[in-house]
């Protein structure tokens, strides 16, 4: 869901707040089990008002795919108290904007708004919680709108279903495996009760998390939380966590894809530590090293030097269970894919081999500190930040201490990891070729 009034939108993106050494906030928990995250900052008159939902695709069940991102767009479609097609309305109005996003593990919305709108930021956001349509109108019409998501972004997207390919292959058991989009045949099969039930299982106040940064009064506002969210029930039984432990892969899966795309493309995927691990921080570095920046080992010797591929990368992703990290490589006219694997492997072997130099590793630990610092230096930010501290590891205060997980990986921690989790026999290859080339 976009926001209106580019203008305003833009002047309130753009504003950011100091970033000090040490970001204070209060949190509390309400009877009916809503985590309650508060920090003040009066830097700008803006407020960030977000609520966090502990449910992603991770949740849904095998043949209900797509369902957490649905309804990412399904509770913008109004509610009780809120025409169809008004919530965005309320927001522009204001001088604000809006935005949400679902991933494996999660389900985020948040409105920016001036400060003296907060009660308005409340209001609707509750009102998601409480009482929103899920009603077979607005059901139809968001499933032709991810189906048309899907179209652009995946479908018809150069390399757009790498995700999907990789996943499914890394994973056998574990509902990492299906994309986060989800199986637009699924979401064709649920009928309105399918929806309803989905709402009711994983939008309830005890799997959600209120994080809200920027020009407030944490007295008046906790006064606020209460006139919009006492009174929202508790849901009803556990929610579910899915349980499963994917078992280690101990064989190399190579396979072949055929897409709509001019130049041939090598894909590695490797399962590595879920975050909040020492051996994750460890792992993220790794893959900084290898794609971050222009003098990135990736970037410098298969795309610079040796011109081998026209793009190369690497990146980790943060997930609640192992998740996945990612080489990838295109290549340049003329490279064999064959090729490409090569060099893709040398640059591995090479951080397998040798120790990283004590330049590299610091530039590492810059590059940490910068992209933490740029994370949080605007309420938004702030305000997604406790939240995902808070519903990853129980901690929101980590927006103030991880960096120091970082600072504790060494060179060897690095190189460690490089041998035990980006191993060939435990990783999958993706050859991803145009279709004029399939047989």
């Amino acid at each position: 869901m976009k926001g209106l009034i580019p203008v305003i939108c833009f002047m309130l993106s753009g504003l950011s707040v100091s970033f000090g050494q040490n970001i204070k906030f209060v949190e509390y928990d309400m009877p009916n089990g809503l985590k309650v995250l508060l920090h003040e900052d009066h830097s700008t008159p803006i407020v960030a008002v977000s609520v966090m939902y502990h449910v992603g695709s991770k949740n849904e069940k095998p043949d209900r795919t797509g369902f957490a991102h649905f309804f990412e767009h399904l509770l913008f479609e109004g509610s009780e108290n809120i025409a169809r097609g008004e919530f965005d309305d309320y927001i522009s109005e204001a001088g604000g904007f809006n935005n949400a996003n679902t991933w494996y593990d999660r389900t985020y919305y948040y409105e920016v708004l001036p400060s003296n709108q907060l009660a308005l930021g409340l209001w609707l956001e509750s009102e998601r919680m409480l009482h929103a349509k899920v009603e077979n109108e607005g059901i139809e019409t968001q499933r032709q709108v991810v189906k048309e998501e899907r179209r652009l972004r995946i479908d018809n997207q150069p390399y757009g279903r790498l995700l999907e390919e990789s996943l499914g292959r890394l994973y056998t058991k574990h509902p990492y495996q299906h994309s986060v989009i989800g199986s637009m045949e699924h979401l064709d099969a649920a009928e309105e009760q399918d929806y309803k039930q989905f709402y009711k299982d994983f939008y309830r106040p005890d799997n959600a998390i209120l994080s809200i940064a920027g020009d407030i009064d944490i007295e008046q506002t906790k006064k606020l939380i209460d006139v919009y969210f006492k009174d929202i029930p508790k849901g009803k039984g556990e929610v579910y966590r899915p349980k499963i432990v994917e078992p280690d892969r101990t064989t190399q899966v190579r396979d072949t894809v055929y897409d709509n795309v001019q130049l041939p493309a090598v894909v590695f995927t490797y399962k590595v530590p879920a975050q909040g691990t020492a051996d994750f921080y460890a792992v993220k570095m790794l893959s900084m090293l290898l794609s971050q920046g222009q003098s990135s080992r990736m970037q410098k010797q298969i795309v610079d030097e040796q011109q081998k591929a026209v793009a190369a990368g690497s990146f980790t992703f943060d997930l609640e269970d192992p998740g996945p990290s990612i080489m990838y490589s295109i290549a340049n006219m003329g490279v064999e894919p064959a090729d490409l694997e090569a060099a893709m492997d040398a640059v591995v072997e090479d951080v397998k081999t040798n120790l990283i130099s004590e330049a590299e590793y610091q530039k590492l630990q810059n590059q940490v500190e910068a992209d933490f610092v740029t994370a949080n230096n605007t309420v938004a930010g702030i305000a997604e930040s406790l939240a995902n501290y808070e519903m990853y590891y129980g901690d929101a205060n980590l927006i103030n201490t991880e960096l120091e997980r970082y600072r504790k990986v060494t060179r060897e921690d690095i190189q460690r990891v490089a041998k035990k989790y980006f191993a060939p026999n435990s990783r999958v290859v993706l050859y991803w070729l145009p279709k004029t080339q399939q047989p």
